[in-house]
């Protein structure tokens, strides 16, 4: 796995620069990472669910980029963003909406060179920043230090 992630890191030094849209993003980076270091394959809709709705209260069409599925029920969700874009608070907060509203034990949000991982293992919906980390390109990972209220 660490090999995976080396070449992704490889390959996000040298196309970061020609990347200009979100849509790209996930074809260069997070479909990879997807594939590559998560194993799923992101060409099976039985696995991997792109544009995945999680409708939240009143508002019907919500859609999350990606839905990773294991035995038939949601076990990851992944919001990303272009690769220029620093990560906000209001993309947590997005997610965190299509989290509480699914079965998704695990959350991420990208932009395919930061990674924050958000689970709630502690406690159900409920998104601990202890149990948070981030992965930066190449090799930094660490607590995220968001503070959730549900």
């Amino acid at each position: 796995m660490t090999e995976r992630v080396a070449e992704l890191s490889a390959k996000l030094a040298q196309q970061k620069g020609s990347i200009e849209t979100e849509e790209a993003t996930k074809n260069a980076f997070v479909m990879p990472f997807i594939g590559r270091v998560l194993g799923y394959d992101v060409f099976n809709p039985s696995e991997v669910i792109p544009e995945f709705t999680a409708d939240v209260g009143t508002k019907k069409g919500e859609k999350i980029d990606y839905a990773l599925v294991h035995g038939g029920q949601v076990q990851m969700l992944i919001e990303a963003k272009k690769v220029t874009e620093p990560l906000r608070l209001e993309h947590a907060s997005q997610l965190y909406r299509y989290f509480s509203v699914t079965n998704a034990r695990v959350a991420i949000l990208t932009n395919g060179q930061i990674w924050e991982f958000y689970t709630d293992l502690d406690e159900p919906t409920r998104w601990t920043p202890s149990r948070s980390s981030c992965l930066t390109w190449p090799r930094s990972i660490g607590p995220c230090f968001r503070s959730w209220r549900s």
